[in-house]
């Protein structure tokens, strides 16, 4: 009986720790299901780095949080389109595959070139700012061309390079002026007296008397003719930074990845 009790025992001994060696296991993924890395689960939601939005959604929409502090003077379109490049590179923002970066601006005619109208250089979309946001499907729902207000142009959305929102209505200082040279479904903004252009000569000129910048407003909040416009709210005083400033902005700009 002695004997018994000993081999019983034993043999649940060994059980017990048959038990404990298969919960202290690595647990094996079902089958066709790859193994999250380090062991642990994948968690839900989004991934990705600072500027560089959703692992699904990378960031190709942001709004120039710095200035180039020289006016309305950015070297013209190309250079405005470096522009939004050197920003997003410098919040490591990774240009998203098959597309380039390219500044919401249009231009007149010069040069025997043609008018250039912001809508046209953006790409088809969709777009998404620096925290995956979606913030249009396509240039109609940016512009409203169906039907107004389809996209997520706004303080909260239009984030810029970084992911931050621009100072607007409210804020101390207001910079809520964005260049576009464009009217509210995305062409150039015609010339009007006493001003030369609505482009700032093509966006190079940094001299007052020169012409105006046709401007949007960032957090859609102010004057306006047809209400507040993201893209085409009023011309600014002046080309100048002081005259920028002085209108509510610091020569910000739209950037959009286009494809």
């Amino acid at each position: 009986m002695r004997r018994m009790n000993s081999v019983t025992a034993a043999i649940a001994f060994a059980a017990i720790g048959s038990l404990v060696a298969f919960a202290q296991a690595p647990q094996q993924p079902p089958p066709g299901q790859a193994p999250a890395a380090g062991g642990q689960q994948p968690a839900g939601g989004r991934q990705g780095g600072r500027g560089g939005g959703g692992a699904a959604n990378p960031t190709s929409f942001f709004v120039t949080s710095v200035g180039k502090g020289d006016g309305a003077n950015y070297g013209g379109i190309a250079g405005a389109d470096a522009y939004c490049a050197e920003r997003a590179k410098a919040a490591n923002i990774p240009t998203p595959q098959g597309r380039t970066w390219r500044a919401y601006l249009s231009a007149t005619a010069q040069g025997g070139q043609p008018a250039v109208n912001a809508r046209d250089r953006i790409g088809a979309g969709p777009w998404h700012n620096a925290r995956g946001t979606l913030i249009a499907n396509n240039v109609a729902d940016l512009h409203g061309d169906i039907e107004r207000d389809r996209n997520q142009m706004n303080k909260t959305n239009a984030l810029s390079e970084a992911g931050m929102p621009i100072n607007g209505v409210g804020d101390t200082p207001n910079q809520h002026d964005a260049l576009t040279g464009s009217q509210a479904d995305g062409t150039l903004q015609p010339a009007t007296a006493p001003n030369a252009d609505a482009t700032c000569g093509n966006w190079t000129s940094a001299t007052d008397g020169t012409g105006a910048a046709q401007l949007g407003h960032i957090d859609r909040m102010g004057r306006g003719a047809a209400g507040p416009s993201w893209n085409s709210a009023h011309p600014s005083r002046g080309c100048s930074q002081a005259n920028l400033v002085a209108t509510g902005g610091n020569g910000y700009f739209y950037c959009f990845a286009a494809n």
